[in-house]
């Protein structure tokens, strides 16, 4: 934290995403505007301090693994198709509102769409995890639905500071029937982008 403050970059939150996992883990999200070259050198810097392994130097593409989920039963579940990523099923579901932080716009791909991970377990099971991004109306309905269907929420907090409209990122963890965890999620999905009512 302190190296990254030293090169500039602004920390925005500092917190778990699961809450059982060995070694623990802390998720600590930065905010940087400016030359890229010289956040990228701050950025560098302060990873290097954490003994995160550097990529794989191999430039082949490793092949195809039968990933033992039905991802096709679990993308109609969610409504929404993903991709297989290091043998994970990672769906992205952007948000219909434009975000904006120091009047930049900010893509869903900079960490501002619900992520939905399922890393299979065997025998059509599932750990799930990721996060929702969601309005201040939209947090207690999320957070019922998920419960509702045995999936854990494990944090609610911000991932920026001036971002408009305000957000809030629930994270989430479950082990079980992959399909029945994405019907989990499809349950919560369907309060994300739905206006009040009254």
């Amino acid at each position: 934290m302190a190296k990254l403050a030293k090169g500039g970059i602004e920390v925005t939150a500092l917190h778990h995403h699961v809450l059982h996992e060995t070694p623990r883990v802390y998720y600590m999200h930065i905010h940087g505007a400016g030359d890229a070259v010289q956040l990228a050198q701050a950025i560098h810097a302060g990873l290097g301090l954490t003994k995160t392994p550097p990529p794989p130097a191999s430039t082949t593409t490793p092949a195809a693994v039968a990933l033992g989920l039905d991802t096709a039963q679990i993308a109609q579940a969610l409504g929404h198709w993903g991709k297989v990523n290091g043998g994970v099923y990672q769906v992205s579901v952007a948000r219909p509102d434009t975000i904006r932080d120091e009047n930049v716009v900010i893509p869903p791909a900079m960490g501002l769409a619900t992520a939905l991970s399922f890393q299979p377990t065997g025998g059509g099971k599932a750990a799930i995890t990721g996060d929702f991004v969601l309005r201040a109306a939209e947090v207690n309905p999320v957070l019922r639905a998920l419960r509702g269907h045995g999936i854990e929420v494990t944090a609610v907090h911000s991932h920026m500071l001036d971002e408009e409209p305000r957000f809030f990122f629930m994270h989430f963890w479950a082990v079980g029937d992959a399909v029945g965890l994405a019907q989990g999620l499809r349950a919560a999905l369907d309060f994300v982008g739905q206006r009040p009512s009254h």
